[in-house]
């Protein structure tokens, strides 16, 4: 039988995201490296180029943020397993937004693999006015996460994960309160993603949020 327990969740915020920046430009330069390993573009067809130049950096058009890093201890017969999970949210301030949990044997794997999956759980989130268009409420297990619209010039009025993801989708005017107190973050999180996806007018449907 395979238990899971999570045991000490990471440090401060400010080192998360730090790491999270580090890891992103990380794997940009290598996968900017592996291109040009293969024929001869920006490096010449070689391992650094005559030249020894890098090719310059894409830059993405989603900003990400890192929600929750957990250290995860896996219990087989064989012994314990550790590895890291970790929650992601991206958008592009524009409507865009997608969660992503995934686990991997250190912080950066985890990243990257949660990285991922928030790009194909990306979802179109309605904005007029720069605010949502109605008053809405949804609950995901523990949490019940209220969202309304606000007048222009209010700006966000939400603390946690409801903040994060509503700067990230573009909103720039709403109210969000917590209704039910948890210090789940991954439940709050999926509960205003959720909420936002359900608003009218939005015509793609909300992709599954694969609890890890």
């Amino acid at each position: 039988m395979t238990i899971y327990k999570i045991i000490n969740s990471p440090p401060q915020s400010e080192l998360l995201a730090s790491l999270s920046k580090y890891v992103m430009e990380k794997t940009q330069i290598q996968n900017n490296s592996t291109q040009g390993r293969g024929g001869g573009g920006y490096r010449g067809g070689g391992r650094g180029g005559r030249d020894g130049r890098r090719p310059p950096k894409e830059q993405s058009e989603f900003d990400s943020a890192v929600l929750n890093i957990a250290r995860v201890t896996r219990v087989t017969g064989g012994g314990k397993r550790f590895s890291f999970r970790t929650t992601v949210v991206l958008g592009n301030k524009k409507g865009k937004i997608g969660m992503g949990i995934a686990k991997g044997v250190d912080v950066a794997q985890s990243i990257q693999k949660a990285t991922s999956q928030a790009k194909r759980n990306m979802i179109q989130v309605p904005i007029k006015n720069g605010t949502i268009p109605h008053e809405i409420q949804n609950k995901s297990n523990s949490a019940i996460v209220l969202l309304k619209p606000a007048i222009v010039g209010s700006g966000v009025k939400a603390g946690g994960p409801v903040r994060v993801i509503a700067k990230l989708a573009g909103i720039e005017n709403i109210v969000g309160k917590l209704i039910s107190r948890t210090n789940n973050k991954i439940n709050i999180a999926r509960a205003t993603i959720e909420a936002l996806s359900k608003l009218k007018g939005e015509n793609q449907k909300p992709k599954h949020l694969s609890k890890s």
